[in-house]
């Protein structure tokens, strides 16, 4: 049976008359990585703050490696939880070394046994011990951020948006090399995030938080293929959301009669389309009539619009050049659809 290694059950927490947490139930089981994403303002931030234990919850009980730290038997304080976090400006010692930041959670033993060079070579930067802070760029200090925060190997990680102030190609380089570490190290973590694509890429699982409500918790596929509501699909990834009839399981749409994926009731829903699930052609399909396009170097973005003023946008790799606007293209659609009951 996998251990759990994070269990929040029933978590509230308000600010005056203000609810951040409304009954936050969630597993992390041991090694894994869950994103908690979200809009401004929806909670992610409380729910780290009350894990870490710089907050206390109103009520419910949060348990990290099977102790109970928040609930009925107290609030256990920060520095006694064993819990990592790593900030999003990583907060490094300006006064000391590299590794002496690394270092500074460990006894001398530990110092002395070869945890820091361990955790260094892991985030990338072994040999980068006597620098200073200030001689690494953005990057590089937010890899120290992390393999302080593993040194420990504390049962918990918690990463608090820690790529958002970096550039897009250092943030993605750095997701990837900062989830290797995870992994090697077998740390459990949790990353709070309002970046699509970071939580998707990076966690075993995610938890997609709206008004401080958990409304979807799955694989990063799942969430994405089949989210709980048109909010979720809206938020997570583009979306193109059409009204529909369902008949005999099929969805009657402005695109044609279209497999559902997954059983829904007859008569009226709305159907979601993830815009590369759309492709474009000369002729065939539904004719459309192109809005515009936006080019994003690996793909592009059609706007596009059917004859009976339902915009579309599809996304497709640059294969036949760009489409001007007012060109007349056909419109297919590839795989099943999700149905919603009702209009949105």
């Amino acid at each position: 049976m996998t251990e759990r290694m994070l269990a929040l059950t029933g978590v509230t927490k308000a600010y005056g008359q203000v609810p951040a947490l409304a009954g936050i139930d969630l597993d992390v089981s041991r090694g894994d990585l869950l994103a908690v994403l979200g809009p401004s303002g929806c909670g992610k931030t409380t729910l780290l703050r009350c894990v870490a234990g710089f907050e206390r919850v109103d009520s419910g009980r949060i348990d990290v490696a099977g102790r109970q730290v928040a609930g009925a038997r107290g609030h256990v304080p920060p520095h006694r939880r064993r819990v990592a976090v790593v900030p999003q400006d990583g907060a490094l010692f300006p006064h000391l070394s590299v590794a002496d930041n690394v270092g500074y959670g460990l006894d001398r033993a530990e110092r002395r046994g070869g945890r820091i060079e361990e955790v260094l070579t892991l985030v990338g930067l072994d040999g980068y011990g006597g620098r200073m802070p200030h001689q690494l760029s953005g990057g590089q200090q937010q890899r120290v951020a992390v393999a302080r925060a593993l040194a420990p190997r504390p049962p918990l990680v918690l990463l608090d948006e820690p790529f958002s102030a970096l550039d897009a190609q250092l943030r993605g380089e750095l997701r990837a090399d900062v989830r290797q570490a995870l992994r090697a190290d077998g740390a459990t973590a949790v990353l709070v995030t309002h970046d699509q694509g970071e939580a998707l890429s990076m966690a075993d699982a995610v938890a997609v938080l709206d008004a401080g409500r958990i409304v979807q918790c799955g694989a990063p596929a799942e969430v994405y293929r089949d989210p709980a509501t048109p909010w979720v699909a809206r938020f997570v990834g583009d979306a193109v959301l059409l009204p529909a009839t369902v008949d005999a399981d099929v969805a009657v749409t402005p695109l044609g009669r279209l497999p559902l994926r997954g059983p829904a009731a007859d008569g009226p829903v709305t159907v979601l389309i993830r815009p590369e699930q759309l492709r474009l052609a000369p002729t065939g399909g539904s004719v459309a009539t192109v809005v515009r396009q936006a080019f994003h170097g690996h793909d592009a973005l059609t706007t596009l619009r059917l004859a009976d003023g339902t915009l579309l946008t599809a996304r497709t790799l640059d294969e036949g050049g760009a489409l001007p606007a007012g060109a007349q293209v056909g419109v297919t659609v590839r795989g099943p659809v999700r149905a919603y009951a009702g209009p949105v």
